[in-house]
């Protein structure tokens, strides 16, 4: 019992210390070495090997994935193939729909394997020139961007090459697509009622005479989508990763699972868009220069709360936390989605939460899985769903940078990005697990 009780103190201080803003890479041991030390472990033994072996496993299967995607992102940033996406479908939609474009611009850059971070910085001025048009006020540009870059392609649409659809493939032996249903109405739900609840914030606004102000650097930001590419040759790329990831590792007899299929899939991504922009070669390298180094710190944040799993798991009184969780009534789909769901908040990050949850979970699901009517695909794509959830904490990485980078506050903007990528994904796994209940479909 005192084991379980220092794994709750270790988890309650990981995320009061993630909240108040400190480095998970320090934060991590730190947690970790109560966990070991409550647990009658020996700390230092418990660092070196079973903490650094969790860190040190996750950074080597997945460091290329996370290397080759910050690569790609930077370069369809760089050479204009992201905004020229972005640009035709708001010019297609138009202004009567700038809510539902910008989603849409977010939604098909990450969809085809660009960064979450890039599509924030890519997208912005294109929002901010669409929202002017429209006379939209600037507090719902956050909002909508979360919506289309945090939500249903980063955890739901079958076959999405970002790292938190891919992440539980590891675990569960399942492939990109799995649970095609689930995640198609999952989709369905955080587009159409992320959507819709950003137009009834909207007209909010509008009855309040809250209009579109700009921002002091809104005219140099607007010079900076002149000179596109042609959207069809920008979405080439996208398309090249969508199709090599989920129909070309079949054909070489390669496993679902295998590292190697997103890793082939970026490369093919990354050729293709350096080939059709030859014109802007002269920016290749500090593209890919900055994706490097945006790629080391990024995995390594994830690899500290795996390690972090990984003392929690050799703790004692991880059977007793196992048993709680396990016995969580209903299907053991829930346990599965309130354990990532917790830790995601606790971590600030849809990734290292989930690391954590299924570093220390998943045999006793591929267990239950085995034992059960429930496949694994289920449990994958619930694990990624849920990874989507309560990650969105105000302390999130991401909607830090959202925030920063559209010159918002949290009071102005954070209720619109909280409703759309922290309730509605919630919202949206509840449904999927109980139609699963219901009627079996995943």
């Amino acid at each position: 019992m005192l084991s379980l009780f220092g794994i709750f103190i270790g988890l309650g201080l990981l995320m009061f210390l993630a909240f108040r803003g400190y480095s998970i890479v320090w934060i991590a041991p730190l947690c970790a070495a109560i966990v070991a030390f409550s647990g009658d472990l020996n700390v230092l033994d418990t660092y070196l090997d079973g903490y650094m072996s969790g860190l040190v496993g996750f950074v080597k299967a997945w460091f290329p994935a996370f290397l080759l995607s910050a690569i790609f992102g930077n370069l369809m940033d760089v050479s204009g193939a992201a905004k020229s996406i972005a640009v035709k479908l708001t010019s297609l939609l138009g202004k009567k729909s700038a809510i539902a474009s910008i989603i849409l611009g977010c939604a098909v850059l990450t969809y085809g394997g660009v960064s979450l971070f890039v599509v924030v910085f890519a997208v912005y001025p294109l929002a901010l020139a669409v929202f002017q048009e429209a006379n939209i006020t600037r507090r719902l540009i956050p909002g909508t961007i979360a919506c289309g870059a945090f939500t249903f392609t980063m955890t739901a649409v079958p076959g999405s090459p970002q790292i938190q659809n891919l992440i539980p493939t590891q675990y569960f032996g399942t492939g990109a697509t799995a649970a095609p249903i689930m995640g198609i109405i999952a989709a369905l739900i955080l587009f159409f009622g992320g959507t819709a609840y950003l137009e009834l914030r909207r007209k909010k606004y509008a009855a309040a005479g809250i209009e579109f102000v700009p921002p002091p650097d809104m005219e140099k930001t607007d010079q900076q989508s002149l000179m596109l590419p042609s959207p069809f040759l920008a979405l080439l790329p996208l398309i090249s990763v969508i199709v090599v990831l989920n129909f070309v590792p079949p054909l070489l007899g390669w496993d679902n699972s295998d590292p190697k299929n997103i890793v082939l899939a970026l490369l093919s991504g990354i050729g293709l868009v350096m080939l059709l922009n030859l014109s802007r070669r002269d920016k290749f390298a500090t593209a890919i220069s900055k994706g490097a180094n945006g790629a080391v710190g990024a995995i390594i944040n994830t690899a500290a709360a795996v390690g972090f799993g990984s003392v929690v798991r050799l703790a004692p009184g991880f059977e007793h936390l196992t048993t709680m969780i396990l016995n969580i009534p209903g299907s053991p789909l829930i346990s599965l989605s309130v354990a990532v769901n917790i830790l995601a908040g606790a971590t600030g990050s849809a990734s290292g939460g989930m690391g954590i949850a299924l570093e220390a979970l998943s045999e006793k699901y591929l267990a239950i899985a085995k034992q059960s009517a429930i496949p694994s695909e289920a449990f994958h794509r619930i694990a990624s769903l849920s990874s989507g959830g309560l990650d969105t904490m105000p302390h999130n990485g991401a909607v830090l940078t959202l925030l920063s980078n559209t010159e918002m506050t949290h009071r102005e903007a954070y209720l619109e990005i909280a409703v759309t990528s922290f309730v509605m994904p919630i919202v949206a796994t509840v449904i999927v697990i109980l139609l699963f209940s219901l009627f079996g479909i995943y």
